[in-house]
């Protein structure tokens, strides 16, 4: 904002953020370029804002087009996917999320430019106003003052002077004095009514009430429309900090309505932008025409009001000298009065109409005075300037920040809807742990732990002490009587019929029993996969070969342990 001062006023420059704005170009339907003078009663230069607005809109149509391509596209794919490493488009998610809550905070600060920006101006408008109503209140005062208190007492002095005296010519000259004051008392309040009629018609009250009412709704919904925005933003950071599935895909959905809303946004700043900058390029020239028709018709009290220049004459001068003159006379009217009906007439005659006819022709004097001072310019120029200021420059500026701000915030949202899709669908739900019943050692296990045995355990590499599984010693409870080999010279011992064994890894604790498979063989596939020779094998229970020689058992593997009793109680 540009403003220097001349002669005690300021002369208005419009800022630069004012002309960027002001040369966008104004369009109608068919593309060509209208006046871009702003003018709310026109048709054209509305349609031509409406285009400038559309602009946005039609990128939002495009984006949410493009996305629902995208989005069906995933939706219908039904090919497993392979497990894929989503580092990368975690750590893509995080920064454009960063990059997105940095720009919504750019956006808050432009909102409190913009609510600072036209609190300031509310109140210069009131002060303003406060001014006018002033000079409004003061000419009434004296009307009042002169209409109602100074002709009464003007009229029961009168009566007071016709009775008769010994000095007719004193009471000639009383009455001469008398009727003065009474036309210069009509001519006084005449001025009064003539200053008025202008002061009557500006009234900024109902406007600067509905500006207030505005802004204090505004401001607030809008910092929760960003916050809301910005919870977003923190949802997805941590959805991508816990790989939660859930988050991501929430995120998913409200993202479609953020990049809804901050499009949207940005069309309707962008069309308040382009209209503030219109007003600001000429305000007094949009005032002029706004103005009431009585003041348009007095064109030399607007400029005056919003110019302040040296060289014009305030436009009431007339007025408030004849006002000033006519209450003037009355005070010297009076004075003479005064002292003419003293040497002629009782007190009790004249007291206390006399006394209170001077303290109010006194009061009216004073107030008459008080009025150039409170219809000069300079005080309601000096408010108006800064009245621009404020909307032209600080709150322009904000609004400026707001839509850059939304239109970022909308392409982040748009890239983070895109990656968020692409990555969540990667991210599988967490496994449930099956639910078995813990199993005593000496008992056969259930099912559930020999399948879970099955497909977890891997076959025994050899025992504790490095020995091949067939030298190695049996384990469990039931193999007791065959960890000594057989006595020399004796046969072979044959297959032992119920090897028992028990193996732990970090996760399971099973009971492997050979011959429970044989029991099951009837009942289903499980009782196929034990078959009598070992032919599958489950918990570090590798195939069982007969031969020559002490008994050979199954080893744990290197990830299991013996269990001992300890284990089990």
């Amino acid at each position: 904002m540009t403003s220097i001062m001349l002669r005690n006023n300021y002369q208005y420059r419009p800022p630069v953020l004012t002309t960027i704005f002001h040369r966008f170009p104004h369009v109608n339907v068919s593309l060509q370029l209208v006046n871009s003078t702003f003018d709310p009663r026109s048709e054209v230069y509305i349609e031509s804002l409406g285009i400038l607005g559309s602009i946005p809109a039609l990128w939002l149509i495009v984006t949410l087009f493009i996305l629902l391509i995208y989005l069906l596209t995933r939706c219908c794919d039904r090919k497993p996917r392979a497990k894929h490493s989503i580092t990368v488009l975690k750590w893509s998610l995080f920064l454009f999320a960063v990059l997105c809550g940095a720009t919504l905070g750019i956006a808050l600060y432009g909102n409190d430019d913009v609510h600072n920006g036209l609190d300031s101006a509310i109140s210069s408008l009131r002060a303003i106003d406060d001014s006018i109503v002033g000079a409004r209140n003061q000419t009434l005062s004296i009307e009042s003052t002169l209409q109602i208190k100074v002709k009464q007492l003007m009229t029961e002095l009168n009566d007071v002077f016709e009775e008769p005296v010994r000095n007719q010519t004193v009471r000639k000259l009383l009455l001469s004095s008398l009727a003065n004051m009474q036309s210069n008392t009509t001519a006084a309040v005449k001025a009064c009514q003539d200053l008025q009629a202008p002061l009557h018609v500006l009234n900024f009250t109902t406007l600067f009430n509905y500006l207030y009412l505005g802004e204090s709704i505004r401001y607030p919904a809008t910092m929760a429309l960003y916050i809301t925005l910005l919870v977003f933003c923190i949802m997805l950071i941590f959805g991508v900090y816990r790989h939660s599935r859930c988050c991501l895909i929430t995120f998913s959905v409200f993202g479609l309505f953020a990049i809804i809303i901050c499009w949207l946004l940005s069309s309707l700043y962008l069309v308040i932008g382009v209209a503030t900058g219109d007003v600001c390029m000429s305000p007094d020239r949009f005032l002029e025409r706004q103005a009431p028709a009585h003041i348009r018709s007095q064109k030399d009290i607007l400029d005056y009001y919003l110019t302040c220049e040296t060289s014009r004459t305030n436009p009431f001068h007339v007025v408030v000298k004849r006002g000033t003159q006519a209450v003037e006379a009355i005070s010297y009217n009076l004075g003479v009065l005064s002292r003419l009906a003293k040497q002629e007439y009782k007190q009790d005659q004249l007291h206390p109409r006399l006394d209170i006819l001077t303290t109010e022709v006194k009061l009216a004097s004073n107030l008459m005075s008080g009025l150039p001072a409170i219809l000069d310019c300079r005080p309601i120029n000096r408010e108006y300037i800064h009245a621009l200021q404020s909307t032209c420059d600080t709150a322009l500026f904000g609004l400026a920040l707001m839509l850059l701000a939304m239109a970022v915030a909308g392409f982040f949202f748009t890239v983070l809807v895109w990656l968020d899709s692409h990555t969540w669908i990667y991210i599988r739900k967490k496994r449930e742990y099956l639910q078995v019943e813990e199993q005593d050692p000496y008992m056969p296990p259930s099912a559930a732990s020999q399948a879970i045995a099955a497909r977890t355990m891997r076959p025994p590499q050899g025992d504790i002490y490095g020995r091949s599984p067939g030298v190695g010693a049996g384990v469990g409870p039931g193999n007791m009587g065959t960890l000594r080999g057989p006595s020399r010279g004796g046969p072979p011992p044959s297959a032992p019929q119920h090897p028992q064994y028990a193996t732990l890894n970090r996760k399971f604790r099973t009971l492997e029993h050979p011959g429970v498979g044989n029991r099951r063989h009837d009942n289903g596939s499980t009782g196929m996969a034990m078959s009598n020779n070992y032919s599958s094998h489950t918990l570090g229970h590798k195939k069982f070969q007969q031969r020559d020689g002490p008994g050979q058992y199954s080893t744990l593997s290197k990830k299991c342990k013996t269990l001992e009793s300890s284990d089990f109680y």
